[in-house]
């Protein structure tokens, strides 16, 4: 259990690469080998594997790539997009297909008006699979002694037909995870993690530990970039803690997140709802 714990926590996202690396096939089958056996609905197993290993064709990948990270520069204004430059010191990228047809296998409705109680849960059940091929990989490779990262954004329709015509597979099929791998090129610490006795709850949710509205707001306007690529795990080792989290030290670095307890009605988050520093370019041209 120790070593286990080891590979989990010693597993970063990973940007920076050795260039001029290789690794054999033996390595990327075991790495694969791990996503295989990852849990998922009904025993379906709705996922292929793609290893691009092949230089030009890795390049190919960067390529598409470096064009979906523009389109989030144009089209997704705040959001910390990140170059995708490195991409081409990878020894191997790993692309994680979800196959939809696999869905049937799932519980159907049989009743009238039960249909979005089981297709919606259909689909969860799917992506969860997916999701944890895409852990299993990435915890094979940080046992490999590798590194890697995670970009979701193969699954966008513009980013996944390019994929699809590049890689052959059907366009109907999905890049949900694809996963670049390489040796790291400097070592990195943890990235900041909740403290556990704020997401821990022991028999029953506790409303003490329950991140308001505004909380989320906080994160997502002015405290993400920080969050999101900042070596250290815990934010009170962070030099500039008070001047980052304000008011809001406690709900970052311990498990008073709520004091009063009380909990909110759902709300509408489908898109931001404040403007903070990490996100004054929203709405620029």
């Amino acid at each position: 259990m120790p070593e286990f714990q080891d590979i989990i926590r010693k597993r970063r996202s990973v940007r920076k690469f050795e260039p001029g690396r290789s690794v054999g096939r033996d390595v990327l089958e075991r790495i694969v080998d791990c996503g295989r056996w990852a849990p998922s609905g009904a025993n379906v197993q709705c996922f292929d594997f793609i290893v691009v290993e092949e230089p030009a064709l890795r390049d190919a990948v960067t390529d598409v790539f470096q064009r979906q990270a523009q389109r989030l520069v144009d089209h997704a204004k705040g959001f910390p997009a990140v170059k995708k430059t490195y991409l081409a010191n990878t020894v191997a990228i790993i692309l994680v297909l979800g196959d939809p047809r696999w869905k049937v296998c799932f519980p159907q409705p049989t009743s009238e008006g039960w249909e979005a109680e089981y297709l919606d849960n259909n689909e969860a059940i799917f992506l969860c699979s997916l999701g944890a091929a895409v852990q299993n990989i990435q915890l094979g490779v940080a046992a490999e002694g590798l590194t890697s990262a995670w970009l979701s954004g193969g699954g966008e329709d513009i980013t996944n037909n390019e994929l699809s015509e590049l890689l052959g597979y059907p366009e109907w099929m999905r890049a949900y995870g694809t996963i670049p791998i390489g040796y790291p090129a400097a070592s990195q610490n943890r990235r900041y993690r909740r403290p556990l006795d704020q997401a821990l709850h022991w028999n029953g949710f506790q409303a003490g530990q329950y991140r308001t509205h505004a909380q989320v707001d906080f994160y997502e306007s002015t405290l993400r970039p920080f969050a999101m690529y900042r070596d250290e795990e815990h934010m009170d080792d962070w030099e500039d803690r008070a001047e980052k989290l304000g008011e809001w030290d406690a709900a970052f670095t311990s498990g008073n997140v709520n004091p009063d307890g009380k909990l909110e009605p759902e709300a509408d988050f489908s898109a931001p709802r404040t403007a903070g520093k990490a996100t004054k370019r929203r709405g620029k041209d």
